[in-house]
């Protein structure tokens, strides 16, 4: 890419692939980013006690994916400069497919975490480096539909059918191996994409004259966006482990706890669903991201003053500000013309993104034990509204990070 095409947005494509192909790629890779990463919680204990773990290391455990996700997220960009965003994919679901079947082999809790890091490390790489092959090979409003969608529908089966794949099995070791085996079978497919266009010019033109911290970090629309995501990526860590917690607190039984995460979750999947339509369209998008804002305030302060008389109306309030991540994750490449610029918001917003979203859980954690109850905790959730709202605000502008930086 030259400093022109950056100027003008023209787009030097990877060779022309059936639609079909491009939509079983993306639908293959984004459902295999989420379930490797999600599915150790609810067997969390039984890992723990196989392994001879201690409660530290497993309370470790869960903190590795945004850990992991913003450490290796930040050199994806530069990796896919070298070995070209395709080659840079397959790689990464390699490292995958190796992390989840090995991990289930051993006794060695080292071990154990060091191929879950390989594992997450592969996922991170596919965060940050997917968007920018779908810009790369047009169809975006679709393909991106199909990418935010996939990565929440893994992300909820992954915690749903552990549990239950590993009682019909008898091992934890079922149960998490299951999903080596769900991402090893997309490897045909993108291996045989890495080896059609590991020569195209557009594969490695990824990253321009400078990493991208060096300069997207000067967009203000870069930074909005991630803090749009950072926040709400923290809301779904936060919720995903403490939400059913604050509801069993309340009174209410496990499986009913459970039941309203699940509608919490599935609230998620439709909007990833209309997210990239909505925003292509450029209408409304204003008043959505006020409307994430007050529902999110208004999901905490339910929660806070009456958890158990309305407990589904604060999962479904929750829900719905929780599009505010498969938006944020459509204005990666709505905001930019050229794929190289995509592959710099994306190599910037998630991983910096991921990185506030890690701290989110730690915190709760510590405040919840400190002060022996939800209040603090679910009011300083609640006051997150207004970052949330104000970067909202700011992305809603019609503006591309390309002319920004």
């Amino acid at each position: 890419m030259t400093d022109a095409d950056a100027r003008t947005g023209r787009t030097v494509r990877t060779p022309a692939l059936a639609f079909g192909i491009l939509l079983a790629a993306v639908a293959l890779v984004s459902v295999n980013l989420r379930p490797g990463a999600s599915s150790v919680g609810p067997v969390l204990e039984e890992v723990r006690l196989g392994l001879g773990m201690s409660a530290g290391v497993a309370g470790a455990v869960t903190g590795l994916p945004g850990l992991v996700f913003g450490l290796a997220g930040a050199v994806a960009v530069a990796f896919a400069r070298r070995v070209g965003m395709t080659v840079g994919i397959a790689i990464g679901l390699v490292a995958v497919v190796v992390g989840l079947l090995v991990r289930v082999t051993t006794d060695s809790v080292p071990v154990f975490l060091l191929l879950t890091v390989v594992a997450l490390a592969g996922m991170a790489v596919g965060n940050v480096l997917v968007p920018a092959w779908i810009k790369a090979h047009g169809h975006t409003v679709a393909l991106m539909t199909v990418y935010g969608t996939g990565l929440l529908v893994g992300g909820t089966i992954g915690p749903l059918m552990t549990a239950p794949a590993s009682e019909v099995g008898g091992s934890w070791r079922v149960g998490l191996g299951m999903w080596g085996l769900l991402a090893l079978s997309t490897l045909p497919l993108w291996a045989w994409l890495a080896v059609r266009e590991h020569r195209s010019p557009a594969e490695h033109a990824v990253s321009g004259d400078a990493p991208p911290s060096g300069r997207v970090v000067h967009s203000p629309t870069a930074v909005a966006l991630t803090v749009l995501f950072g926040v709400q990526s923290m809301h779904a860590y936060v919720q995903f482990g403490w939400l059913p917690q604050v509801y069993r607190d309340a009174g209410m039984s496990a499986s009913s706890a459970g039941a309203l995460q699940a509608l919490l979750s599935s609230v998620g999947i439709l909007g990833a669903l209309a997210m990239p339509t909505v925003i292509a369209r450029g209408r409304g998008l204003r008043a959505l991201a006020v409307s994430f804002g007050v529902a999110l305030a208004l999901g905490y302060v339910g929660l806070l003053l009456a958890p158990a008389t309305l407990p589904w109306a604060w999962a479904l309030l929750l829900g719905f500000a929780g599009l505010a991540f498969p938006t944020a994750i459509a204005l990666i490449t709505a905001r930019t013309r050229h794929p190289s610029v995509t592959a710099q918001l994306s190599g910037f917003v998630q991983p910096v993104g991921y990185a506030l979203a890690a701290i989110g859980p730690f915190l709760v954690g510590v405040l919840h034990e400190a002060t022996g109850g939800w209040t603090l905790v679910l009011a300083l959730l609640a006051l997150t509204s207004v970052p949330l709202t104000l970067a909202g605000l700011r992305v809603a502008r019609p503006t591309y990070v390309d002319d920004e930086i």
